[in-house]
């Protein structure tokens, strides 16, 4: 009979969390957090504290798949700690919401920055808006709005999808390549910015001239640049779920997630500190592509130069969330909880196709009906409601599997999984308040929290329907 085989190695769990989690958001997350905050210092505090926060998810995350080293991640985490129905809402929520918008939100990127090279067709204004979807209380949504770079986006992610039904070595072979051409690139931009001597390192310190320090701002304004942040850090969770085809799981888990956040950390603070070298946080928050303008200002050539980062970047992140988000379906579909043949093997390949197909459906018909915020919002929102219950669940298996060995044991327990269960809640319930006052005061067409939470709720019924199709 067809099955999984373990063939991942150490850097290649390394290289999918560098890949899963560095993608566009450090091309574009650093001038909004600048605006958010006015202050270099400001800004590099939530660099760390995110990161920090983001480290201990991975933690958590570590000692939890050394003890359960099976694929299909935190859907198989939450049943052990919940039961079948909550981990079957968190499978259904990574289909239809987390994996899905995360692999499209980064593809649809990898299809913008392309037209820096090549000009994509779209179609007139009037046709574009021609015939909308409209969701009541929800938003409205435009199929044909920019076709040239969501038809980009869609083959990118057919590309990926195929390279990974052929062979689960191709595919870790692909992500190792360009994890490793990722970093390379940002030590590039770092290193040319910091050597170049045409920056300030005043600017390293100095804030806006209209910095406010009362408390509650400060306050407010750390918690709205920290949800970027966090957004920014997203994607540490996707080495879980491959953990059945990883070798030696039980050290190469914990050693993965720790050295691959550990790289990201440190890349986003040096990335963001040339930034900060060549333009003052005045001058950073009102750019629009921050990279491009710190880099041109050294050499000649610097947007294509940045172009050519974010593309490489952006298809190892769409390549790194196809390749473990699809062993969710598997896993549910083998359990019976999801369509039957999405959880079969491929007798050729070894890998599971079908649920890479599927998934790659879905992700096509999000790419869409959304743009890039929207989906990128959607699937983070959702994404920390299961990280706070995931933390918790740390509680629950140690009192569920007291005597089950594992190599690696969280350091800092309680204290560090209860605050990021503080810290997701917080996330959460502001995330939620914002949107609606947003929608509510006509700031805004779509409450995109509310959007996720409608879709992540239609698994309730067809959880019921699927254990009744088991059992008949």
């Amino acid at each position: 009979m067809a099955h999984l085989e373990r063939k991942l190695g150490l850097w290649a769990a390394v290289s999918i969390v560098i890949g899963s989690v560095i993608g566009s958001s450090i091309f574009m997350k650093p001038a909004t957090m600048a605006a958010q905050l006015s202050s270099p210092l400001m800004l590099l505090a939530v660099w760390v504290v995110a990161g920090i926060v983001s480290l201990f998810g991975g933690m958590i995350n570590a000692e939890v798949g050394s003890k359960i080293p099976d694929t299909g991640g935190q859907y198989v985490y939450f049943s052990h700690m919940y039961g079948n129905f909550f981990a079957y809402l968190f499978g259904w929520s990574s289909f239809v919401v987390i994996d899905t918008a995360s692999i499209s939100a980064i593809a649809f990127v990898f299809a913008q920055y392309f037209e820096y090279f090549v000009h994509l067709p779209r179609f007139s204004y009037a046709i574009e808006h021609a015939v909308p979807v409209v969701i009541p209380y929800i938003g409205r949504f435009y199929l044909l709005e920019n076709i040239g770079v969501k038809g980009l986006a869609v083959l990118l992610i057919i590309l990926f999808s195929w390279i990974n039904v052929r062979s689960l070595k191709a595919g870790g072979a692909v992500q190792v390549f360009f994890s490793v051409v990722k970093v390379i690139a940002l030590l590039f931009l770092i290193g040319v910015i910091f050597f170049s001597g045409k920056g300030n390192i005043l600017n390293l310190t100095t804030a806006s001239k209209g910095f406010d320090r009362s408390f509650w701002h400060q306050l407010t304004a750390f918690i709205a640049a920290t949800t970027g942040a966090l957004a920014a850090y997203d994607g540490w969770n996707n080495l879980g779920f491959i953990s059945g085809e990883i070798k030696d799981p039980q050290k190469n888990i914990p050693r993965g997630l720790i050295i691959g956040l550990l790289c990201c950390i440190s890349l986003y603070v040096l990335t963001t500190e040339a930034y900060l070298y060549m333009l003052p946080v005045d001058a950073m928050k009102h750019s629009s592509l921050v990279a491009t303008d710190a880099l041109k200002m050294v050499c000649i050539g610097g947007t294509g130069l940045v172009a050519i980062l974010v593309l490489i970047s952006t298809a190892g992140g769409t390549n790194s969330n196809i390749l473990p988000c699809a062993r969710v379906i598997f896993a549910m579909s083998a359990e019976k909880n999801f369509f039957a043949f999405a959880g079969k093997v491929n007798p050729k390949y070894h890998t599971p196709s079908n649920a890479l197909w599927f998934q790659a459906a879905w992700a096509t018909i999000l790419v869409l009906i959304g743009s890039f915020d929207m989906l990128m919002d959607m699937f983070v929102f959702i994404t920390w409601i299961f990280y706070g219950f995931a933390a918790y669940g740390i509680f629950v298996l140690r009192k569920k599997m007291p005597d089950v060995k594992t190599s690696y044991k969280l350091k800092g327990y309680p204290y560090l999984p209860i605050i990021f269960i503080a810290f997701s809640t917080l996330y959460v319930v502001i995330t939620l308040y914002n949107d609606i006052s947003e929608y509510a005061a006509g700031r805004s067409h779509i409450i995109v929290s509310v959007f996720g939470l409608v879709l992540a709720g239609l698994g309730i019924p067809l959880y019921w329907y699927f254990r009744k199709k088991a059992l008949s």
